[in-house]
């Protein structure tokens, strides 16, 4: 027996789902025929699927026609859900797609085409709704041959019948047909396996009309694809059962899969990951089976497996492709008072599990979440998904159009790390690519100049963030990162470095280019009456849409082009009304192109990318013992190494230039030199009894050019942070918090006194209802309480970046991750411990003054 798997596909209210219904029935595999319009559906399990009527998750069945074993899934029809029908597509082996009888080619119909064709799936198509004597068989499939394709082909006759029109089809049929007098089964399930043939079949799902010879149909022409005798599977589909067990949704492409069977594989983070396989589950609707194993064909769902993805392969089996359909509208999740952002955040992340075209996006500057999604009814869906899954109730506001950006022209991107005892350097090449192509990450570097360790670090962390571009933040496109040059230091460069060197690298490149914003469009047909062309030309130019000369079809005109969505998504309302309601329009997605109003767009958002200080597109160089910031557009004048768009110079011979990258990658005593000499000044000893320098090649080196500090010099100090790093400070806090905070500002006025700083003094008031920020003058320093939901980290990391760019500041905290994002700054780090011998010995000093 043969295993196929096959997927019902259509636009909405087609009856897709009721076909489905009607082939489990009518194959033996349901005793009751359910009903979407009375929410008895077997295949539509989820509440929200009952109560709406139409199938927003794909679900999965399984029917034996003859010899044939169908492992079906039904997919949903809604636009606003097609990703869910478009991840399933790329482990199908045939598809049947659901057209209405009365009214035919619709606009999602042309969308489902365009996928089937892109994924290469054969293609049965069932005309249903063929009992409302609005239906015209000879005008469908007249319809069907004109906007699909001309090989569709009239099936729903007897044998011989079937053999002619499959013949009149195809050329090579035709020859066959001729010489042999007939077409045998095989003849034509080759032609169907190969997409040279898309049959055609006519009657009513609700009815029961035509199903038992449909299902026939599907047995006698359906060929098994050749399987693979090595473990492969692709993952299509990840979910969670009522006990909230994680579940990865996959098709075995080949050998066999097992219960304790371990897997390992690389999750969407790039991080290698192992599994074992805790249960096999075959679904049929809610209901499901176990069993020992998933064989070659089958479609199956696991437990035990973390980390894995729509898309992803395992074994043998490749990832797919990336998806064509992306979300195009983009919305400020409004969150409730009650609920912490972060937890939310989290529930989110895991619905992002389950639809990884549910973009969600982080806003840690303004601690904001905004969500990417396709429509209105993935919105109001996904509102009543969060409140019954999670018990509260969230709102989309500020919805809008997701654009996207790219360059212009080819530039090299510079990012320098090298606070006191880091370093790291990153040289990027930054080209534009063709539309649709993506994001591209390759490396171009000899190993000689930077091991391939740090090369794969560089990688990973150009792959795992989403960068946004510098006219409205929105994430970049169609672009090809080359790895050109990077350094290293062989005792000072951390891991961590290396990421803000990629990271500003990248955001250096895309600032120096010419930016282009980037906005999705459809393809549109548009059918109107022939005296309302004129209107129609009217709109579209109106919209900035390219559009063909129109066509003439008896009392219709069709006009074929493409449009920004923003202009013709909501364009049907008013076609329908000039029309008086016989007007038609066809969208489907065509991907991004420039932005036909960019200036406007750009006004609108706001962004300032200098501002953005999680996308810093400046550089961190060091001197005299402190990390300081270089502007984006001076790095050039600052950069260790020498720029990868240059004139290359003559090569040296092979030995040497071997020999000379090996003495500069090495040379790390003369640099520890440098670093001190700059730090403390120059030594005056006896040079025989000072390091041994050796010699070395260094690299193009320019003079330091300091930052020009005005006015003070400001200490931040992260109040908490202090009081229970200070054993005083914390044995008086375990007694009276308030006294231990009175104690430590006196300690601090005292300080200021010594040293002239501005003193800041930041205590954490984040998770007190309704708190706004306070700022208080005591004596002669300053004192903040930040608001609710604001974190002294965050108030301390933005300030200390505001100040630096005038300022000396100094952050006291012993906080590690706080301490790396103010070296990003620019400021200078103290711990706890080195606070309090700082105040200790600027209280010896002021009393030696004193006596």
């Amino acid at each position: 027996m043969k295993t196929i798997t096959v997927g019902i596909t259509a636009h909405v209210d087609s009856g897709k789902t009721t076909l489905a219904e009607a082939m489990l029935y009518t194959s033996g595999q349901m005793r009751k025929l359910g009903r979407v319009d009375d929410g008895s559906s077997s295949l539509d399990t989820d509440s929200i699927e009952r109560e709406r009527g139409i199938t927003i998750f794909a679900h999965q069945a399984e029917f034996t026609a003859g010899e044939t074993r169908v492992m079906l899934l039904d997919t949903p029809g809604h636009v606003d859900f097609s990703s869910e029908t478009e991840r399933t597509m790329s482990v199908l082996d045939y598809a049947v797609l659901v057209i209405s009888g009365t009214d035919g080619v619709q606009s999602h119909t042309a969308t489902l085409w365009k996928l089937l064709r892109q994924y290469e799936v054969p293609v049965f198509i069932f005309v249903n709704k063929m009992d409302l004597i609005t239906a015209d068989k000879g005008a469908i499939l007249s319809e069907l041959r004109r906007r699909l394709s001309s090989d569709c082909c009239d099936f729903s006759g007897e044998d011989v019948e079937i053999s002619e029109n499959a013949a009149a089809c195809s050329e090579e049929l035709m020859e066959t047909y001729l010489s042999s007098g007939g077409l045998s089964d095989a003849d034509i399930s080759r032609a169907i396996a190969q997409r040279r043939l898309f049959p055609c079949f006519f009657g009513s799902a609700l009815k029961m009309q035509g199903i038992e010879r449909f299902i026939e149909i599907l047995d006698r022409f359906t060929a098994e694809p050749q399987r693979l005798t090595e473990f492969g599977a692709s993952v299509y589909k990840i979910s969670y059962d009522a006990k909230g067990t994680r579940l990865t949704h996959l098709k075995i492409n080949g050998g066999r899969l097992s219960v304790r069977d371990e897997l390992t594989y690389t999750d969407s983070e790039g991080s290698a990951v192992s599994g074992k396989v805790s249960s096999v589950r075959f679904y049929s609707g809610e209901k499901f089976s176990t069993a020992e194993c998933a064989n070659a064909g089958e479609i199956c769902s696991v437990t035990g497996l973390s980390g894995t993805y729509s898309g992803q392969g395992l074994g043998c089996s490749q990832n797919s492709a990336a998806a064509m359909l992306e979300p195009i509208m983009t919305y400020r999740v409004g969150l409730p008072k009650e609920r912490s952002v972060y937890d939310i955040l989290d529930d989110l992340r895991r619905l992002e599990d389950e639809d990884p075209q549910l973009h969600i996006v982080w806003n840690e500057q303004l601690r904001e979440i905004h969500i990417q999604l396709m429509g209105a009814v993935q919105l109001e869906v996904l509102t009543k998904r969060i409140e019954m899954k999670y018990g509260y109730k969230v709102s989309f506001e500020d919805g809008a159009i997701t654009y996207r950006e790219t360059i212009r022209s080819a530039v090299e991107g510079v990012g320098h790390y090298e606070p006191l005892r880091h370093y790291a350097e990153v040289h990027l090449l930054i080209e534009p690519l063709e539309r649709g192509r993506g994001l591209e990450f390759r490396t171009d570097c000899p190993e000689d100049d930077l091991d391939r360790n740090w090369q794969r670090l560089i990688l990973t962390h150009l792959k795992e963030k989403a960068h946004i571009g510098v006219l409205t933040g929105s994430p970049v496109t169609d672009i090809r990162f080359t790895l050109k040059a990077g350094r290293a230091h062989l005792k000072h460069t951390e891991g961590g470095d290396f990421r803000q060197a990629t990271y500003r690298a990248v955001r250096q490149g895309i600032r120096s280019a010419e930016s282009i914003l980037l906005e999705p469009y459809y393809d549109y047909e548009l059918e109107v009456p022939s005296e309302s062309v004129g209107r129609a030309i009217s709109d579209l130019q109106h919209f900035g849409a390219e559009f063909d000369q129109p066509e003439t079809e008896g009392e219709m005109s069709v006009i074929k082009g493409s449009a920004p969505v923003s202009e013709i998504g909501t364009y049907q309302l008013d076609v329908n009304g000039y029309t008086k309601g016989r007007g038609r329009l066809t969208c489907t997605f065509s991907g991004y192109r420039e932005c036909h109003d960019s200036e406007r767009v750009i006004a609108d958002i706001g962004y300032d990318c200098d501002s953005d200080i999680e996308n810093s597109a400046d550089s961190v160089f060091c001197s005299h013992g402190a990390g300081y910031v270089v502007k984006w557009n001076e790095v050039p004048e600052h950069m260790h190494l020498p720029s990868c768009m240059a004139e290359e110079a003559p090569e040296d011979k092979p030995d040497t230039a071997r020999i000379r990258r090996f003495a500069e990658r090495t040379a790390s005593d003369e640099e520890l030199m440098a670093i001190f000499e700059r730090t403390y000044g120059k030594l005056d000893r006896d040079p025989r009894r000072a390091f041994k320098k050796t010699k070395a090649v260094q690299p193009d080196t320019k003079n330091v050019k300091l930052p020009e500090y005005e006015g003070p010099d400001y200490l931040l100090v992260d109040g908490y942070n202090i009081i229970f790093a200070w054993d005083a400070l914390k044995k008086i806090a375990a007694e009276n918090l308030d006294a231990a905070r009175s104690e430590l500002i006196n300690m601090m006025c005292s300080y200021q006194g010594c040293t002239g700083y501005e003193i800041i003094v930041v205590f954490d008031a984040y998770k007190v209802k309704g708190r706004h920020r306070d700022i208080e003058k005591y004596y002669n320093i300053s004192i903040v309480y930040t608001k609710e939901s604001e974190t002294a980290d965050s108030y301390i990391e933005r300030v200390s970046h505001e100040l630096s760019k005038k300022h000396r500041v100094m952050v006291a905290t012993s906080d590690g991750l706080e301490q790396m994002i103010i070296l990003g700054n620019g400021a200078m780090r103290w711990t706890a411990a080195e606070l309090y011998e700082r105040y200790r010995a600027a209280g010896e000093a002021m009393k030696e003054y004193m006596n």
